[in-house]
């Protein structure tokens, strides 16, 4: 589905989506792949800070074990780049880098981790990126591994540039579409989940219709402006 002239989503397998591209076709793919621990659904539970509740989500059995190394032998083959998030679970398949990520979300009081690693292919160092996890209360999240947009676009910020083809094989929530929409970036991405993938595509849709009717008071605004 063309949600932009940009930004193209469909529900199937990443590896079927993969299959129709030839070599390093896109620049960049950002990736988060099962990472096989289970965290798939969650249980409702309300805290005294609110940061910290967490919505119920319904276990769908899709992070039982990791991709397999054709998967990413895929991916490395239509990217010329890489972040796949979880990259610490995935260092068999995944060359040494001295350029990981570490997204720090501020929760560090919880029995859960303070944050989540990515490995890159750049070479460069590696960095962290300070996002609390309080953000994703402002996304009203329906899938238990939501990223935040503005992790996305910190991603996009020091990684991409100008008028890269980004890929993402795990669509999720949608996170990344927003991002690179706002930014103007090329997205190709599936979703193999069904519920997640109608989800994201109205969560998507929204954002843009959203931005479209801002946009337009704008130019009202300014014209209006221009014949007082």
């Amino acid at each position: 589905m063309n949600i932009t002239e940009k930004i193209t989503v469909t529900n199937e397998d990443n590896m079927n989506l993969m299959s129709r591209y030839p070599d390093k076709y896109f620049d960049l793919a950002i990736v988060d792949p099962p990472y096989g621990i289970g965290i798939d659904g969650q249980k409702k539970s309300v805290n005294k800070n609110p940061k910290h509740n967490r919505k119920n989500h319904d276990k769908k059995n899709w992070d039982y074990c990791i991709p397999s190394i054709n998967y990413f032998n895929e991916l490395f083959r239509v990217s010329r780049n890489q972040i796949v998030w979880g990259g610490n679970y995935f260092t068999a398949f995944l060359n040494p880098t001295k350029a990981w990520i570490f997204w720090y979300k501020g929760q560090n009081d919880l029995t859960m981790s303070d944050g989540e690693m990515a490995w890159t292919s750049f070479d460069k160092v590696t960095r962290q990126i300070n996002i609390n996890r309080a953000e994703l209360i402002k996304q009203n999240t329906f899938h238990p591994t939501e990223k935040p947009i503005k992790l996305y676009k910190w991603l996009l910020d020091k990684y991409a540039n100008p008028g890269n083809k980004i890929l993402d094989t795990h669509l999720g929530s949608g996170s990344i579409a927003i991002a690179c929409h706002d930014y103007g970036f090329e997205l190709t991405a599936c979703e193999l989940d069904t519920d997640y993938y109608n989800a994201s595509v109205e969560r998507i849709k929204r954002h843009v219709a959203f931005n479209q009717s801002l946009f337009s008071q704008e130019e009202l605004t300014q014209q209006t402006t221009l014949f007082q």
